[in-house]
């Protein structure tokens, strides 16, 4: 490589890792003082940055948040997608144990960027067109189609009655799910929204620490919640 082409490469060296601490600021920043908190000037005087030279990486603090939400939905996609894919095929109670513990797991180790996709609004924040993230929230809803197709064998009686269409739905999310598991009902969708609904109840209440003054153990009530809805799903909990 000659001494243009190391040039180059140590500025994109440096602008990625500048890239990276100015969003690992603007977390810790939500952090101590909430989603408003985050905003270039604020980040720019963190890091002993101008204004200016800040707005070189992100042209405004919507592009920021945008791109945080992007790389955090990822990895929470990445994560629980990795633990599921996993656990064993023919057994559905490992693969939602799988599912449910990463995702918890991946909240607790992500505490800020949990806040910021499923917590509190940045003020003022406007999204692009279609969402911050669309595919990695359509590939975590996927995820939780699959739990639903893990289950459904053992389910489908239990849930025989159910009135829902495919028209009730995200158009986005029913693509995926339907190429995905293309015998799924649009019963088994709605299944797995309400196992969406148990598993984030809980974890967003200890992330947002309403569980610490009721229990010392909000893991056993995460697990005791977990084998109450594999029950539900006409499935026997591990012992």
């Amino acid at each position: 490589m000659g001494a243009e082409g190391k040039t180059r490469g140590r500025r994109e060296r440096l602008r990625a890792e500048t890239t990276a601490e100015i969003k690992q600021v603007a977390l810790a920043l939500m952090s101590s003082g909430g989603p408003g908190a985050i905003t270039l000037r604020a980040i720019a005087r963190e890091m002993g940055m101008t204004a200016n030279a800040i707005y070189g990486y992100f042209p405004t603090r919507d592009d920021l948040v945008t791109t945080l939400i992007a790389d955090v939905y990822t990895s929470l996609a990445d994560t629980v997608e990795a633990s599921w894919n996993a656990a064993p095929a023919e057994d559905p109670v490992a693969r939602i144990l799988a599912w449910a513990d990463a995702f918890r797991s991946w909240a607790l180790a992500n505490p800020e960027g949990f806040r910021l996709i499923y917590g509190d609004p940045v003020p003022g924040y406007q999204a692009p067109e279609g969402g911050a993230a669309p595919d990695a929230a359509h590939r975590v809803c996927t995820g939780l189609a699959g739990l639903a197709a893990d289950a459904w064998p053992h389910a489908e009686p239990l849930h025989a009655g159910s009135g829902f269409q495919w028209s009730d739905f995200d158009a986005g999310l029913v693509d995926k799910v339907r190429a995905a598991f293309p015998d799924l009902p649009p019963a088994a969708v709605a299944l797995a929204l309400r196992i969406w609904g148990h598993l984030h109840g809980l974890v967003s209440l200890e992330i947002y620490g309403h569980l610490l003054t009721q229990t010392p153990a909000p893991e056993k009530l995460y697990r005791e919640e977990l084998a109450r809805l594999i029950r539900s799903l006409g499935l026997t909990p591990e012992s």
